[in-house]
């Protein structure tokens, strides 16, 4: 299996396989549908440093070939992650990559310390889409000053493996991966969601209750894929590509197109199984093109 290993940072996967945050759970969810042991790494849900109840119901919509979500970073917060769900997943064959949110500079910083000195979480993943609420709630990703400041803040405090999950709601995202990589940042993930909205015509109402939401799926996928081509180009360190992958033909268009390592998202709540399948298509995608690693494909698109 030696040959899916690919490298982030100091970071080795044992395949380039990895689960998105928001859509996996802590992995225990779906431990009775994929060897969790098998994946290159789990994305766990988005983490802050208080507890948050998240948005008001209904906080999710289905759209043509997608679906929309404003769940807004539900979950206990940092310091129950690492008292009570840590122990219970330390032990997995694989990566946990915590996603790291908050809504000032300060959260961010303090989430990441208290996460510094967990053993089997050798990475972060910064989620910089969130709204900035000392700043008028722009999402820090949104400007390459405010990306650049939160990733600046992290590194200063995290000595581990850094990765910047980028926001695709900007006007140049390759513009926003050079600031955070000029920054400290060994790593970026991306797309993170499309802002989008839903209407219900009989009812005259959103669909959501906060009227716009976070828009993923295979919808998403022809632009996920450009913006992936774009910061590869534009960047040096490794790229973390998702949007919309549903096969390992999707998989394997992301890596083409620059991605070291891939995130399934949406499709996990279509097909539990979808990873499993996915490592399995990229190894059978090798032995047909008679390759010896995975490393041969990444950004390797001939144009």
């Amino acid at each position: 299996m030696d040959r899916l290993s690919v490298k982030i940072g100091n970071l080795k996967l044992q395949n380039p396989v990895t689960t998105a945050s928001g859509t996996f759970g802590y992995g225990v969810e779906y431990a009775d549908f994929v060897d969790l042991d098998r994946l290159g790494a789990i994305f766990v849900k988005g983490t802050t440093v208080e507890p948050r109840e998240g948005n008001d119901y209904p906080r999710m919509a289905e759209t043509p070939s997608g679906m929309l979500n404003s769940v807004g970073l539900q979950n206990r917060g940092v310091d129950y992650f690492v008292g009570q769900i840590y122990p219970g997943i330390k032990d997995y064959n694989t990566h946990i990559v915590v996603n790291v949110s908050g809504s000032t500079l300060e959260d961010y910083v303090q989430c990441a310390q208290k996460l510094v000195d967990l053993e089997k979480v050798p990475a972060i993943e910064l989620n910089i889409s969130c709204p900035n609420v000392k700043e008028g709630g722009m999402a820090f990703g949104t400007s390459c000053r405010s990306a650049a400041a939160v990733t600046r803040a992290v590194r200063d405090v995290y000595p581990k493996t850094l990765i910047v999950k980028l926001s695709p709601n900007v006007t140049d995202i390759a513009e926003i991966a050079r600031a955070v990589e000029d920054e400290g940042a060994d790593s970026v993930s991306l797309v993170n969601t499309f802002l989008g909205m839903a209407i219900d015509a009989e009812r005259r109402r959103p669909r959501l209750s906060t009227v716009t939401g976070g828009l993923s799926g295979p919808c998403i996928k022809p632009i996920a894929l450009r913006m992936v081509w774009q910061v590869y180009n534009a960047v040096k360190i490794p790229v973390i590509g998702m949007g919309g992958i549903s096969s390992a033909t999707d998989a394997i268009e992301f890596m083409l197109a620059g991605s070291t390592a891939i995130q399934i998202g949406t499709y996990n709540f279509i097909d539990p199984a979808i990873s499993m399948k996915v490592i399995d298509g990229i190894e059978d995608y090798l032995k047909r093109h008679k390759l010896n690693s995975v490393s041969e494909i990444i950004g390797k698109l001939e144009i």
